[in-house]
């Protein structure tokens, strides 16, 4: 009878606590899957927005909606891009994108010049730029480079080009408050999209690159010159068949 009992005893001997070393790494782990369910729910999230805004509108955007709440409000209204004359279309691509038809997100001819010339300007395409002003913030870090590499060829693999140009068109900042075409072309020359002239589509162009520093009514030297190589721009590829993808 007193050996079962000592077998008893020793049964309910309690498990040594995990040591130090132990507990460090069963934190590692638990922190290691936290974060691997976070990125998979990260990516999902975008994942469903980049299908979601194939078809449906973007209410807002990251930097519309914190410009709204520091201004007290932007204007800004969707408009369809058929209800845009077609030059403005070509004229934003001639002057941000020239190649937007025939690359996949990336222009890496342009890349490797911006490289070459020890600068990121014009390197960045309108897939790319659309992808940042829908989906993430303004600035140079290199992680909101890293998911805009990373969203863009989804949004070229899911989006067509002319939704691409549709949604740039209608969230992009051509002065102080003002986004979207529909807004621009109000504020700056009192009329619809689907009036807009060729000059005054370059002039709009022309101003994407910094629009609270340049007007499109009341252009610099500058501005006007490079309203005058966009406008010829536009009519290039409008001949050579670079705008045929968003615009068949």
């Amino acid at each position: 009878m007193a050996k079962r009992a000592s077998s008893k005893s020793k049964s309910k001997t309690k498990a040594k606590p995990p040591s130090p070393a132990a507990q460090l790494r069963s934190l590692k782990r638990r922190v290691v899957r936290g974060t691997f369910k976070l990125v998979l729910t990260v990516l999902g999230l975008l994942v469903a927005m980049v299908l979601l805004f194939a078809v449906l509108n973007p209410p807002t955007t990251p930097y519309m909606f914190s410009e709204g709440r520091r201004l007290g409000g932007v204007d800004q209204q969707w408009v369809a891009l058929e209800e845009v004359a077609p030059v403005m279309a070509r004229s934003v691509v001639a002057a941000e994108d020239a190649n937007f038809c025939n690359h996949w997100g990336f222009d890496l001819a342009a890349i490797k010049r911006a490289i070459a010339e020890g600068s990121n300007r014009g390197a960045s395409t309108l897939s790319q730029q659309t992808v940042k002003n829908v989906y993430l913030w303004h600035g140079r870090t290199w992680l909101r480079k890293a998911l805009e590499a990373g969203i863009t060829p989804l949004v070229e693999t899911v989006w067509t080009k002319r939704r691409i140009i549709e949604v740039y068109l209608n969230v992009a900042e051509f002065d102080e408050g003002i986004f979207g075409i529909d807004a621009a072309a109000q504020h700056y020359f009192g009329v619809i999209p689907a009036k807009l002239t060729a000059t005054q589509a370059a002039r709009l162009a022309a101003i994407l690159p910094s629009p609270k520093t340049r007007s499109a009514t009341r252009p610099s030297a500058s501005v006007r010159k490079r309203s005058a190589q966009i406008r010829d721009g536009a009519a290039t590829i409008s001949k050579d068949g670079r705008a045929a993808c968003f615009e068949s």
